[in-house]
């Protein structure tokens, strides 16, 4: 029903639009343009006399206010896209779960409106109208990438926030208050992973501005063709990790869990009521063992069972992992025999083998409590999902029609509307004199990111690990998105159009915000308050440097 009201009230200001805009008529025939002049003509704010249409029955206006009215219903448009686009992932991804879907079909699907708009902006007309409409795709890219570590990468921060103990956050504990050092966010280590990733994926703009950054002029075109071959190569990269990040991730949980409990068996071992069981050197105290095989056989027929196994587990308690998971984990390693049951040499020889396992981690006898802290902080930061699993789909069928048919339509209005949405800024930086990248940078983001803006916060806000390290990873692999799809559609416009590559400031503000963001959430887990008023003041800045090396010092 909302989307229905939506809809409806967006024909209604498309009618409007075109009855002023043409004096009453509402679709032009192209041959009477000049009979009435346009209600909302701003003579000093006008680009000129007549507009091109998009379609020939699109509206079309030659005046500022009506073309910031076209860019407002046309971005309200891209959002819908955006947004549908958004929904469906979502619903397909609950249906195939990660891997070839979440891994190489939705990262496509979410940059496809800023690809979209790209690639409008280069196709349009002449050479020369695509050379000045195309600063509008680099507007776009610099800006949702701006926009996305800065503005929005600060809010989760904000929204996000936990009370920060020895370094992380507690999950949904919130008391005190916008402390700058004492509540922040927390994510996995996976997270990390996807910053560098991210920083990373900014070679090809490093390549592409080489003969720039030594004043040559005859290396331009080659050096396109290069960046877009990395490019290229980084996409098809990134979508395979992306693929195989589940089975990589699965795998290395596995290893954490098993070092994990390890670590608190020995530590329960070195640390329980029953003393020697390790001497001091590290070695096994044989009656003592004996002692406790005899306690864990509650039966007394000379074996540990799963039960009397489980029961010793649940003494141990481990964090994090639950008892069934590790007792599985010791019954599969001492148990030799395979018969479901542990005899006393299978539990002291399960020990020694234990014991060389920790040591080979670079354990010792002494400092076994910091191992097992170590190993507890190292399970906590991988992001265990099980208690997240997801649960089975009702009628797969139809939420799967819904799915397609929700992609269907959002490509479809991103398509659509690509074209007259770069129209719109070009004719409204003509009639404003301001230049068609700030339009851009500043207003298309807001169109094309905003659902996953809003997603983003709103998922942030559920104050876990887990909900956190989802957030920020979407962040920045739609950075690398950008950075690697929708920088080579744009340098493919460029190669094939023969277009001429001057966006150093423009580079150079991508490079910054991607290396400095990057480089601060490669090597940490956990911000602070204080770090979102670093993302907060890039945004400005990014803004500030392009105008001062642009219009001051003359780079373009």
């Amino acid at each position: 029903m909302a989307n229905r009201l939506s809809l409806s009230f967006l024909s209604l200001l498309f009618l409007l639009l075109c009855g002023v805009a043409y004096g009453g008529r509402l679709i032009s025939d192209g041959v009477h343009d000049d009979f009435r002049q346009p209600f909302l003509r701003l003579y000093p704010f006008s680009a000129s006399d007549s507009c091109e249409q998009s379609y020939g029955f699109m509206p079309c206006t030659t005046t500022a206010l009506g073309n910031l009215f076209l860019i407002i219903v046309y971005g309200y448009l891209m959002f819908l896209a955006a947004t549908y686009l958004s929904n469906g992932s979502e619903l397909l991804l609950e249906i195939l779960g990660p891997g070839i879907i979440g891994g190489l079909f939705l990262p496509i699907l979410g940059a496809l409106p800023d690809a979209m708009l790209i690639l409008v902006s280069g196709l349009s007309g002449s050479a020369e109208t695509a050379q000045s409409q195309v600063s509008v795709g680099m507007g776009l890219l610099a800006g949702s990438t701006v926009m996305l570590l800065t503005v929005i990468w600060g809010t989760c921060i904000i929204v996000g926030k936990c009370d920060l103990q020895d370094s992380i956050a507690i999950d949904e504990k919130d008391t005190k208050g916008f402390d700058l050092t004492g509540s922040g966010v927390s994510t996995d280590i996976w997270t990390s992973y996807a910053a560098r990733i991210m920083a990373v994926s900014v070679i090809p703009f490093l390549v592409v501005q080489l003969p720039q950054a030594v004043h040559s002029t005859s290396g331009r075109h080659l050096a396109v063709l290069i960046a877009l071959i990395i490019s290229l190569l980084l996409l098809v990269s990134y979508c395979l990790y992306q693929v195989f990040q589940p089975w990589i991730q699965s795998r290395r949980l596995a290893f954490v869990k098993h070092k994990h409990v390890i670590s608190g068996f020995l530590k329960y071992m070195r640390t329980s009521s029953l003393e020697g069981l390790l001497t001091d050197e590290g070695k096994l105290n044989e009656d003592a063992i004996k002692k406790l095989f005899k306690m864990t056989d509650s039966d007394g027929d000379g074996y540990i069972s799963a039960p009397e196994l489980r029961a010793l587990i649940v003494g141990i308690r481990f964090e994090k992992i639950g008892e069934d998971d590790a007792a599985d984990k010791v019954m599969k390693d001492f148990d030799m025999s395979e018969d479901s049951n542990i005899d006393l040499q299978e539990f002291t020889n399960g020990i020694l083998k234990w014991l060389e396992e920790a040591k080979r981690y670079g354990a010792s006898p002494e400092t076994l409590n910091d191992f097992h802290e170590q190993s507890k902080r190292e399970h906590y930061l991988l992001g265990d999902q099980t208690d997240d699993a997801a649960e089975g789909v009702e009628n797969p069928r139809w939420t799967t029609f819904k799915a397609a048919l929700l992609l269907l339509l959002g490509t479809v209005i991103a398509a659509a509307f690509a074209d007259p949405l770069v129209d719109a800024v070009d004719n409204f930086s003509s009639a404003t004199s301001i230049p068609s990248f700030f339009i851009s940078f500043i207003a298309l983001p807001m169109a094309t990111n905003s659902s996953e803006a809003v997603s983003a916060i709103i998922f942030a806000s559920r104050k876990k690990l887990r909900s956190a390290s989802l957030t920020f990873s979407e962040l920045y692999g739609a950075v690398t998105m950008n950075n690697v799809l929708c920088l080579s559609v744009f340098l493919a416009l460029v190669y094939v159009r023969g277009l001429t590559w001057d966006f150093s400031s423009e580079v150079l503000v991508i490079l910054i915000v991607c290396l400095v963001m990057g480089a601060f959430a490669s090597f940490r887990t956990t911000f602070p308050l204080w770090t979102a008023s670093v993302a907060f003041l890039l945004y400005p800045f990014s803004l500030v440097l392009v105008y001062v090396l642009d219009y001051v010092f003359g780079w373009s």
